[in-house]
């Protein structure tokens, strides 16, 4: 069981939210080269797919990654619209006021006896 954890995290690429700080800010993509070692990539670090997040051998190879269609996949979920806390929130009708708010309150304050 051991070894399927290990190969499972030794192929694992960055996530989405890191790819796309990475198009965002060069900072952030200039920060995460400068922690691997040039020697120890393939291609000696010259040919990298940062959507894709990968190193190449060489350029012929990033051309070819470039036309197929794992790149292209991972395109076109970079261009959507990233999952963040207040969609999740609004999917199960929560921080979302529809004008309901208020009639439900006129409402109740209507049933009260006084």
């Amino acid at each position: 069981m051991g070894a399927v954890r290990r190969i499972k995290t030794k192929r694992r690429t960055r996530d989405y939210d890191q790819v796309r700080a990475d198009l965002a800010d060069p900072k952030h993509l200039a920060q995460y080269k400068a922690t691997k070692d040039a020697e120890d990539l393939p291609g000696l670090g010259q040919y990298y797919c940062v959507e894709c997040a990968k190193w190449f051998e060489g350029e012929h190879n990033l051309i070819a990654h470039r036309k197929g269609k794992n790149h292209k996949r991972r395109l076109r979920i970079l261009r959507e619209e990233p999952h963040t806390q207040r969609t999740a929130e609004a999917a199960v009708g929560l921080g979302v006021d529809n004008g309901t708010r208020g009639q439900q309150t006129a409402s109740m304050e209507m049933d009260e006896p006084k």
